[in-house]
């Protein structure tokens, strides 16, 4: 992962002083992160970093200095960074992922989620490029779901990402891999970065009842592990450029959002009878989403591509633990 090299450096000692040559080790594997500033993006450029890649992560609403500013949709922009940077692997993790506001602002989202994924594509030959797509692609009426099987979304959300799937693969189909996932909860800067985290509110509300869905049933997966995954498939790759295709991964325990509170609540100890399922689904309530999307993930496995998902309680204590109100007791009820 790593290469060895010389570096000229001074050493001073009492009353001598010369100039040595020192190995050091710098990475050589570089790797270009999209939407690095998202939820995914930030455990997956972490995941690099952290492993001896040349990690770049890039970035346009929420850039911070650590991040490239880079426009997705200007290809001339895409261009300079992949160019300048000549990355081995693209994991391309920007995207608009909240199904109701792409019901909402479907122009933008369609830009982002289908427009900026070709013109990536186009300027990614030769790089081993990662997309990260959903299980949003199927209806949910038939699980569980292979590679092979044929996507129904069910929303616009789902739609737009299979058509970026579609784009990926048409512009670049010799060093492609289509990796879907389900719903995702991770470190979180606000507990509404994600649709599981945001359940932690309604947990400590604590004295006032409050209805939470119990119809949908979900995989909710830990971005650390995601993370893994796509650094496994990169590492690979570089070995053996016949990897290419679609693949599933996703976390085992199934759960509704209601039970997902639960298990918060148990977690940290809080009380979860305030908590009340619901199971129908009211009038009115957003994007159609599917009963049960579950992915089937044998694929990554038999390669040894994949990574045994964290258990969902060690997950979610991890992510939250910086919102709780007083740090202290974590250190009186976990240790």
């Amino acid at each position: 992962m790593s290469i060895r090299d010389k570096e000229l450096k001074i050493h001073f000692k009492p009353g001598h002083v010369e100039l040595v040559q020192d190995e050091v080790y710098t990475p050589y594997q570089r790797v270009l992160v999209t939407g690095a500033t998202g939820l995914l993006g930030r455990a997956v450029y972490k995941e690099f970093k952290n492993n001896d890649w040349d990690a770049l992560g890039c970035g346009y609403n929420r850039a911070r200095p650590c991040f490239l500013k880079c426009n997705l949709l200007d290809e001339d922009a895409v261009r300079g960074v992949i160019q300048g940077f000549q990355p081995h692997v693209i994991v391309h993790c920007a995207a608009e992922r909240r199904p109701d506001v792409v019901e909402h602002h479907t122009e933008a989202a369609m830009n982002l989620n289908v427009h900026a994924c070709s013109t990536l594509a186009k300027e990614a030959d030769g790089i081993f490029l990662i997309y990260i797509s959903t299980d949003y692609v199927f209806d949910g009426r038939n699980p569980p779901y292979g590679e092979n099987d044929a996507p129904n979304p069910l929303n616009l959300y789902g739609k737009s990402k299979l058509e970026g799937e579609r784009e990926i693969l048409r512009h670049c189909p010799a060093g492609t891999a289509v990796l879907r996932v389900p719903i995702l909860f991770g470190e979180v800067e606000k507990v509404e970065e994600s649709a599981v985290t945001v359940l932690w509110d309604r947990v400590q509300e604590g004295a006032e009842s409050c209805t939470i869905d119990h119809c949908q049933q979900r995989f909710p997966t830990y971005t650390n592990d995601v993370a893994r995954v796509c650094r496994n498939m990169a590492e690979r790759a570089l070995q053996d450029p016949s990897l290419r295709g679609i693949f599933h991964y996703s976390a085992k325990e199934q759960m509704t959002k209601y039970e997902m509170a639960c298990a918060i609540a148990d977690a940290f100890n809080l009380p979860s009878s305030h908590l009340i399922p619901m199971t129908e689904q009211p009038a009115g309530a957003g994007a159609q989403r599917p009963q049960n999307a579950q992915l089937e993930c044998s694929r990554l496995e038999l390669l040894g591509l994949s990574a045994e998902p964290t258990p969902f309680k060690t997950a979610i204590r991890d992510s939250l633990w910086p919102f709780q109100h007083d740090k202290r007791w974590r250190q009186t009820v976990f240790h």
